[in-house]
């Protein structure tokens, strides 16, 4: 029996030791919860340690959350912390939501925070719109270009309002595509106007008709206003481009001209082997002349006295054409 007794004594001693390890140790945030109105058990505090939960966190988010009227429970913040999510900034959100009278419930918040999205910068934004240039000179890119019907290129710049909608923060396009559309939208209403003075005399035209194509459908935000802050003259683009195309034509030109005088070139080179093979034509035949009137001797049908009148005839053709060919390079005065 006494064994018996010393045992249950060490059993009982060792539970008191635990009992007040656990005590000592979530004590100070069970005491911090209960003086705040956030009950906490021990039992919760056990847990949240066995499951790898900073309860310090828990606690605090609880804190805050009571405080600020929003009924989050222990599970609540403990499953979104489990989902890695970030809890300290979600009851954040919810209270500043809250203050500023927005519709914003936790499952919603902790949706946003999930998706990779700042959800209490979302509500500051809601809050207090924010004001983004486009284009966005960090970007490398100080105005946007767009060239007028006339030729006449306009750089724009442009500042847009936006508020965050925290219905569309999940799934919606982010600022990038707000400065795009935007983008779009100026170079657009530019390119539509007939002369570069009518954007210049009237630059709200451009806010009017791109705030009246729904740019920020689709997106997290809702576009408040477009403020054209600057619109500056450029080149003249139109005049460029005809004097480009001006240069290409007459490249162009320049190109068929030497094609056609390469054509001719060689059309002359070819006439003149023709001219030459006409002479070599020439001379065979001539060649011929002589073998003719030997051939004539021996068969009977030519005398020596024709031979000599052909022959008078010949040279008397060629006294003429030699004296003809003379009188030709003489000057008009000396004929």
């Amino acid at each position: 029996m006494q064994g018996l007794w010393t045992a249950v004594v060490v059993v009982v001693g060792i539970f008191a030791l635990v009992v007040v390890a656990i005590i000592a140790r979530f004590f100070r945030l069970w005491l911090k919860a209960a003086l705040s109105g956030a009950r906490v058990t021990f039992v919760n505090l056990i847990g949240m340690t066995l499951r790898n939960v900073s309860a310090s966190v828990i606690v605090d988010s609880r804190i805050m959350a009571t405080k600020a009227g929003l009924p989050l429970t222990v599970d609540d913040l403990e499953t979104h912390y489990l989902a890695r999510g970030n809890v300290l900034n979600v009851v954040r959100a919810l209270i500043a939501a809250s203050k500023a009278g927005i519709e914003l419930t936790f499952p919603r918040a902790a949706a946003i925070d999930l998706a990779g999205r700042d959800v209490l910068d979302a509500v500051k934004t809601s809050v207090n719109p924010r004001v983004i240039d486009a284009p966005d000179p960090s970007k490398g890119k100080e105005t946007v270009d767009a060239v007028a019907m006339d030729g006449i290129q306009l750089k724009a710049k442009a500042r847009v309002t936006v508020r965050a909608n925290l219905e569309r923060l999940v799934g919606g396009a982010t600022e990038e595509t707000i400065m795009a559309r935007v983008g779009e939208g100026i170079v657009t209403t530019i390119g539509s106007s007939e002369t570069y003075k009518t954007v210049l005399e009237n630059p709200d035209t451009i806010s009017k008709r791109v705030l009246a194509k729904g740019l920020d459908s689709g997106t997290a935000f809702e576009i408040l206003s477009i403020d054209i802050a600057d619109v500056d003259v450029g080149e003249n683009i139109g005049a460029q481009l005809q004097a480009r195309q001006a240069e290409s034509d007459k490249l162009v030109a320049q190109a068929r001209a030497e094609a056609r005088r390469a054509t001719a070139v060689a059309r002359e080179q070819e006439m003149k082997a023709l001219v030459q093979e006409m002479q070599a034509r020439v001379v065979e035949a001539q060649a011929e002349v002589p073998r003719a009137i030997a051939q004539a001797f021996r068969e009977g049908q030519l005398g020596i006295m024709d031979y000599y009148r052909f022959r008078n005839i010949q040279a008397d053709t060629d006294m003429r054409s030699s004296i003809a060919d003379t009188s030709k390079e003489k000057p008009e005065g000396e004929r």
